[in-house]
Order: structure tokens, then sequence, then C-alpha cells
């Protein structure tokens, strides 16, 4: 296998302003640029890019209708179109786990091309183009349906209500009727285990007032209320993200709430719980006060990590059992990410952080690299698991677009600046089938890269200009700014005649005017215009008067 993965030509899906296209590299020492064989479609309307999960077909929409192209992973081939769907408005797409069948979804609109109860989530079958089922999903947030891995179960949620569609051999319902369904309250949500066939699911039920939310496992097709294999009931949850891991074996659940009434966090409240197929249920315990910034499954499915807690975060490595296995420590990151193969981890601090990105031997428990990706909006492992790229993409940030691919030794072996005018929206690596590449063999060897284009920020300390004299041997006095008014006095006179005349004006230097420092009493000129707070009296002055301090009501 490792010899015909070095014959695997790694390409790259790009999208911006003005086209979709894909790119390519002849070695990791070959420059990213688009070959005359790969498809480019110059649009400026594009919304959505998508890879199937074996990487055989490459989708996009351009703004009049949705391409499914053949891809192939011959550098000499070309890319021909498998079918054309039309959905001019299509804004989302993806693909079911084998490939057979492309999901598409729209904003749900009434207009007079498309009265109220049209569809906006359509199923289309890749091999023929053809239209296989329809139904209207007004959320957005959620509206990916769910597959089994072997594609004989279709689930997704309207309503608050679970429906599934059986649509494996010796069925004839296929997508015309449901065969099951579960849940109806508001709110509820669907996710279905990867790799066992049938799968495992899982059901959120938000709580009521003063009622815990729940969450239950199933074994498909056991569905009734006493035929669940393991149920976790807890507080404080507005919205749950669902996260198997790639066995199929155990979920975790990241509950959050959006308000925190104590006040304690303006993120709100975060909680990370564990249930297994097994029956077994628990709290995954946080040893640090804050937010949960990110929790990842590795690949192998035996550990995975989560990054928590006040800047500076801590992020650790739980096994099953959710016990600590290794505490990468505190710094500043809010992202975690494992190549395929689960050997290699990213810790880094993406957003508001300035972008400082750690890798780790998860194996061996140690640092390899340490480098610094600033406005990074976009970032995804190579499936060879070695390489990594990051990317500055629009709309999030619409100035020095780019993207970067790096050596997880922290090399870089390339670097594309996208032109002044347009605008990088979206990057992605082409997938491949399991088992294409050879899991690497982790080395502290430096691997040879390119020299970035882009300058540098300074690392020293900042030094305000009169201490940059001091040092320099110079007087700060001279270089004080002289008036451009001939015969105004210099701003350090100035500053002492402005000094003088409030002074005068209002007494502060009588002996009464400097108990004013309690704030207790306030000034109060003669024309009724208020000065500065005072708590004495004074008479030297019959155009003054003084009055107990009152706060102004606005």
């Amino acid at each position: 296998m490792a010899a015909a993965a070095d014959l695997v030509v790694p390409t790259l899906a790009i999208r911006s302003s003005v086209a979709v296209e894909l790119w390519s590299s002849a070695g990791s020492k070959q420059p990213y640029e688009h070959k005359p064989h790969l498809p480019r479609e110059e649009t400026k309307s594009s919304r959505s890019i998508c890879f199937s999960s074996d990487g055989r077909y490459f989708a996009f929409s351009n703004g009049q209708e949705v391409k499914v192209l053949q891809a192939s992973q011959d550098s000499a081939a070309s890319w021909p179109v498998k079918c054309v769907l039309p959905r001019p408005k299509a804004f989302y797409l993806q693909f079911s786990p084998r490939g057979s069948y492309l999901c598409t979804w729209e904003h749900y609109a009434i207009t007079k091309d498309r009265p109220e109860g049209s569809p906006n989530l359509l199923v289309y079958e890749v091999a023929t183009g053809a239209e296989v089922f329809a139904i209207v999903q007004k959320n957005q947030t959620d509206w990916q349906p769910s597959w089994s891995a072997d594609e004989s179960i279709f689930a997704l949620v309207v309503g608050g209500e679970a429906l599934f569609y059986d649509l494996g051999e010796g069925t004839d319902k296929g997508f015309a009727t449901t065969s099951r369904k579960i849940g109806g309250s508001r709110g509820g949500m669907l996710s279905l285990g990867p790799g066992n066939c049938p799968p495992f699911l899982a059901f959120y039920t938000p709580g009521a007032k003063g009622a815990p939310s729940m969450c239950k496992l199933y074994k498909y097709p056991a569905l009734g209320q006493n035929q669940t294999v393991a149920c976790k009931s807890f507080f404080q949850a507005d919205r749950v993200e669902m996260l198997w891991n790639k066995r199929g074996s155990g979920l975790l659940l990241l509950t959050s709430t959006e308000v925190d009434k104590s006040g304690a966090s303006y993120y709100g409240n975060q909680a990370v719980h564990f249930m297994a197929t097994k029956g077994d249920t628990c709290s995954v315990p946080l040893s640090k006060e804050g937010p949960v910034h990110c929790v990842k499954w590795s690949p192998k499915a035996t550990e995975f990590v989560v990054v928590y807690g006040f800047m500076p975060s801590k992020a650790a490595l739980y096994n099953l059992k959710c016990d600590v296995v290794f505490d990468f420590g505190e710094g500043p990151r809010n992202c975690a990410y494992f190549n395929p193969f689960g050997n290699l981890i990213v810790l880094a601090g993406f957003g508001n952080l300035p972008g400082a990105v750690e890798v780790w031997d998860v194996s061996k428990r140690e640092r390899l690299a340490n480098l610094k990706c600033a406005d990074t909006t976009v970032f995804e492992w190579h499936p060879n698991g070695e390489w990594f790229v990051t990317a500055t993409t629009a709309p999030r940030l619409r100035i020095s677009n780019g993207f970067k691919v790096y050596h997880y030794s922290g090399a870089l072996l390339h670097e594309t600046m996208w032109p002044q005018g347009q605008e990088l929206l979206g990057i992605e690596w082409q997938q491949f089938a399991d088992k294409t590449f050879s899991e690497p063999k982790i080395t502290k060897a430096k691997h040879e890269g390119i020299k970035s284009s882009q300058p540098e920020a300074s690392k020293k300390a900042y030094t305000p200009p009169h201490l940059r004299l001091l040092k320099e041997g110079k007087n700060p006095e001279k270089y004080l700014p002289q008036p451009s008014v001939p015969g105004l006095a210099p701003a350090a006179a100035a500053g002492n005649a402005t000094r003088q005349f409030w002074h005068r004006q209002y007494d502060l230097d009588n002996p009464i005017m400097r108990r004013s420092e309690q704030g207790q009493c306030q000034l109060v000129v003669g024309n009724g215009r208020e000065g500065p707070p005072a708590t004495g009296t004074s008479t030297s002055r019959p155009n003054r008067r003084y009055r107990p301090y009152q706060h102004k009501r606005y």
C-alpha cells in the first residue's frame, strides 16, 4: 500500500470569488498549481464544495446548477462530469457515506416561483442524477440527515420527530414511506453511529421547565421505550453536540447553555458527558473552570481530547473510562486536530487568539514542533497524516487571503497568497479510501521547507518613545511638540498655565477647597453651571455657592 500511496497525487479543491478549481502538486517539494487537465469553472456565485468520503466524487455549486465530477487519482487523467442537478440556490452539499447519494439544502423562502411547502432538502442518486427524496427542512443548524455506514438506513429530524427510511436490499418501501418514528417533542436531535450495521443511534430530548434534558441510546430497529441501551440525563443544556468515535462504540455529548445565570462566563456553561454502547455513562471531569473550547475523538477510537478552561486553557487526553492519561498543560489554545491515524495531534489557538500551533506525538507524549499560523480560519490534515493545510478565508477575513501547506515538523512546503481584489472562500483536501496510505513513522527530524514570503511580526517588546530617547542618551524635553502659532507657550508651559487658570477659577488653593478629595459636595458657580466636586464652602467669591452633591438622573 505504501508504494501505491506514493503514486497518489494530493489534490486541493479551491473555491474563490472568481472560480472553483482544483490544484495539484507533483511532490512534497513541488508547488501547488492549477494543471490544464484539472477542472476550473469561473463563477462568482459558488456557495459550497464537497468531496465524497472515499474521494471518488467532487460536487460544487456555481449559482446555476450543482455539478458532480468523477474524481481521479491519476495526475494526467481528467475529471468528467458525472451528473448535473438543477439546484441553482444550493447552499450546502453532503455525500452519503459510500457516495451513492448527494444531499442538497437551500434556504426556505416563499416566492412566486416557490410556493409555501416547496421542499428545500433534496436527495439525488449520483449514478443517474435522479431526485429520490424531497422534504421541507427549515432548520439550518442541523439540516444534515443521518445515514448508516452501509447506506441501508436514512434518517432525519423534522419538527422534533425522527423519521427512518429502510433502503436495504429486500425492502420495497425505500424513500417512499417511513419505516419507523421516534420522539415528537420540539428541539429533538438524532445521530446515527458509524461502524455497526444495523447501527446504534442517539436521540436527544430537551427538558421542559424544571425537568432535565435526556439523551438515549438505541440499537436499531429496537426503538421502544423499554429498549434503551443507555440513558443520560442532565440539566443546563440549551444545545447538545453529539460526537461518535470511529467504531460507533462511544458517544460524547457537549452540552452548552447560551447564558450563564451566575455571570461567571460570557460564553454560558458547557459540560462534557460520555455514553457507551455497553450501557456505561458518566460525566467527564474537568479540573479548571471556564468554557469548553473543543472536544475531539482520536481516530483510534480509544482516546479523546478536551480543550477547556479560561485562558490560558488546559488540554487533556482521556481514555474510555474518562480518566486523564496525559495533560498537555496550559497555553493559548482553543482547537485540537488529530491526523487521520491518531498518532499526531495539533493544539492551536485560532480566532481571537494569535495562532500558536503545537504538534504533539500522541504515543510518545512529546511535543515535536511549535509554529505560528496567524489569521487561520481553516485547518485540515492531509489523508497521508504528515501534511496539513492552513488558510485565511473570507468572509471571516477579507484581506491577506491565501493558504499554506506544512509538514508536521513545522517546515513550510507551499505558500500561495491570493491576488488583491479577489477572495479565497474555501479549501478542502481530496479524500481517499481507508488503507490507501500507511501510517507514517513519526521522527524528530526536521523536514526541508521553504521560507515564507510574508513579513514576520517583530518579536521585540514595545518601548515608549521617551524611553527610547533615554536609551539613546538624548533629552526627551528637546523633542516635545512645538506650537505652530508664533508666541504660543510650549507644551509644558501651556500645561502649567492651564492648571493655574483652573486653580484661580475654583479657588483650588483655598484650604477649605483641599477637602474635596472625598467628593461629598459639588461646586455650583453663580450662573448655575456645575463645577468640580468639593466638600467645603468658600466665601472668597460672592458669585459661588455650594450644595450637597447630588447624582444626576438621566
